[in-house]
C-alpha cells in the first residue's frame, strides 16, 4: 500500500518573510511578535483544486465588456438592503463581524429565511460554532420553520465544499469563519494560516457557482475584525455590527462595499423574536430627551447619507483630583479633550479644575466631526447651569482657533430636525465662532 504524501508547511513572518519550521513567538530575524504564520508549501489536491482561478481565463477589452445592472435578491429587511446598497448580489461574499452576543447569527438566520422564501430554493447555514439542536431551538423562539433552510453543522472545509457542490444551495451562510480548518494545514482553527485558507477556499467556490455568501467573523477587543487583514480584502462587503449589549439597539455598519456605497447604516432592535428594524432612527434615539435640562444638547449627524438625530449629554463639575478628569462614552475621546482646551483658550472658561464628561444617549457611538459644536454647548450648558431651548438642533465642526468650520449634507439635517419638530438651528451655515454660537445658544 502506498502512503499518502505528506503535506509540508512552514512558518512565514508577514513582516520580513523569514521561514522556519517551527512555531516561534518571535521572529528572530526582524523581532516581531506573533508574525510567524503557516503556509502550505506542498498544497493537497483539493486544495490545489480549490486554488484555481474561478470562470474562464480571458482577456477582456474595457470598452468591449457588456453593461449590466448587478442582480440583486431582496430580503425582507429594507434595513439591511439599504447597507448592503440595494439587496444582496449574486456571488458575492459577505464578512458580518461583530462581538459575541450582539445578534450576528440571529440576524442571519432571519436573513437565511427570508432568501428562502423568497427565492422558494435551499439556504445552506454551515454552523462550527452550534450543533444543529441548537439553532432549532433558536429559530423556534424567533417562529422559523422552513423546511428549505438546510443545517450543516461542520468544521472542516473540505467536506463543506463536498456538501456544497452537491446540494447547489441559493445561499450559504458560515458561522465562523474563526472556527473552520482545512486539511492542507496542520495549525488549529482560528489561526491565522487556518482562517485565510478556509476563507480563500470557499471564496474560490461560491464565486465559481455564483452563490452569495455571509461569513460570520469575529472581533478583537480593540473591536476589529480578527484574522488576518487579507480576510477582509478578499470578500466583497464587510459589515460590522455594532451596540450595546446593555441597550436593545444594534447598528449594521459597512466599512467596504464593491457594490454600493460605504459607511451606510442600518438601525435594528433586538427583540425576543430576533431583530426588528427601527423605520425612524431619530426618534428612537431621542424619545427619552429631557426639556430644559443644562447639559443636553440634539445634534443631526450623519451616517453615510441618512441623518439621525442624537442627544449629547455633558456634566461639568469641581473635580477633587489633582489632574482633571475626562470621560467621553460614545465619542472619541481625544476630540473631547482637544475640545475642552479649545473652549478654555478661546472663550476663557474656566474649566482647568472641573471634571468633564460626555455622552451619547443610548449608546449610540457617533464619529462625524459635526458633533463638535454640540459637545461644546452641552459643557458649556452644564457649567453655567443654563439649559439650550429643547426645540434647538446644533451642528457643526469646531477647529483650534474656535471657528466653526462648515459640513456637508446641511439640507438634509435640517429637513429631518423640522420632520421631527425641531423650529431652532445653530448650525456652521449661520454662525462662523463659538462666540457666536454661545450667543444664539443661550439668548432669552
Amino acid at each position: 500500500m502506498m502512503a499518502k504524501s505528506r503535506i509540508e508547511t512552514t512558518y512565514i513572518c508577514q513582516q520580513c518573510q523569514y521561514q522556519t519550521k517551527a512555531w516561534m513567538g518571535r521572529c528572530p530575524e526582524c523581532g516581531s511578535w506573533n508574525s510567524l504564520v503557516e503556509t502550505n508549501i506542498t498544497p493537497s489536491p483539493i486544495a490545489r483544486e480549490s486554488q484555481k482561478s474561478f470562470g474562464e481565463s480571458k482577456i477582456y477589452s474595457l470598452s468591449a465588456i457588456p453593461q449590466k445592472d448587478l442582480e440583486r435578491v431582496k430580503t425582507d429587511f429594507s434595513e439591511l438592503d439599504h447597507v448592503l446598497g440595494g439587496g444582496i448580489v449574486g456571488g458575492s461574499v459577505v464578512l458580518v463581524a461583530g462581538e459575541p452576543g450582539i445578534g450576528k447569527s440571529t440576524l442571519l438566520l432571519q436573513v437565511a429565511d427570508s432568501v428562502a422564501r423568497g427565492q422558494k430554493a435551499p439556504v445552506l447555514y454551515v454552523s462550527g460554532e452550534e450543533s444543529a439542536r441548537q439553532i432549532k431551538l433558536r429559530a423556534d423562539r424567533m417562529g422559523i420553520n422552513n423546511e428549505q433552510i438546510l443545517i450543516l453543522p461542520e468544521n472542516n472545509i473540505e467536506s463543506i465544499l463536498s456538501h456544497i457542490s452537491a446540494t447547489k444551495p441559493c445561499f450559504i451562510i458560515v458561522d465562523s469563519i474563526q472556527t473552520m480548518f482545512t486539511d492542507a494545514l496542520t495549525g488549529v482553527a482560528g489561526s491565522v494560516g487556518q482562517v485565510r485558507e478556509s476563507a480563500s477556499a470557499i471564496l474560490r467556490l461560491v464565486k465559481s457557482e455564483h452563490i452569495p455568501t455571509f461569513i460570520i467573523g469575529h472581533v478583537t477587543k480593540e473591536g476589529t475584525v480578527a484574522g488576518p487583514k487579507v480576510l477582509e480584502h478578499i470578500v466583497d462587503v464587510v459589515l460590522l455590527l455594532e451596540g450595546d449589549l446593555f441597550h436593545n439597539y444594534r447598528i449594521v455598519r459597512t466599512s467596504k462595499n464593491r457594490f454600493g456605497p460605504t459607511s451606510e447604516v442600518g438601525i435594528f432592535e433586538m427583540k425576543n423574536e430576533g431583530m426588528v428594524e427601527v423605520k425612524n432612527p431619530s426618534q428612537f434615539f431621542l424619545n427619552e430627551n429631557k426639556e430644559n435640562t443644562p447639559g443636553s444638547v440634539v445634534v443631526a449627524t450623519l451616517e453615510g447619507e441618512r441623518p439621525i438625530l442624537a442627544e449629547i449629554q455633558a456634566l461639568v463639575a469641581p473635580t477633587s483630583l489633582a489632574m482633571p478628569r475626562r470621560t467621553a462614552v460614545g465619542i472619541d475621546y481625544n476630540r473631547v479633550v482637544v475640545l475642552a482646551a479649545v473652549l478654555s483658550k478661546r472663550l476663557g472658561l474656566n474649566i482647568g479644575n472641573s471634571d468633564i464628561y460626555v455622552n451619547v444617549v443610548g449608546g449610540l457611538k457617533l464619529r462625524e466631526p459635526s458633533i463638535d459644536l454640540a459637545i461644546c454647548l452641552a459643557i458649556i450648558s452644564s457649567l453655567k447651569n443654563k439649559p439650550i431651548d429643547a426645540g434647538t438642533v446644533v451642528f457643526g465642526e469646531v477647529g483650534l482657533l474656535g471657528e466653526v468650520r462648515k459640513v456637508s449634507r446641511s439640507d438634509k439635517r435640517i429637513q429631518e430636525s423640522k420632520r421631527l419638530g425641531f423650529t431652532k438651528f445653530i448650525t456652521s451655515d449661520t454662525i462662523v465662532n463659538l462666540n457666536q454660537a454661545v450667543k444664539q445658544a443661550f439668548s432669552d
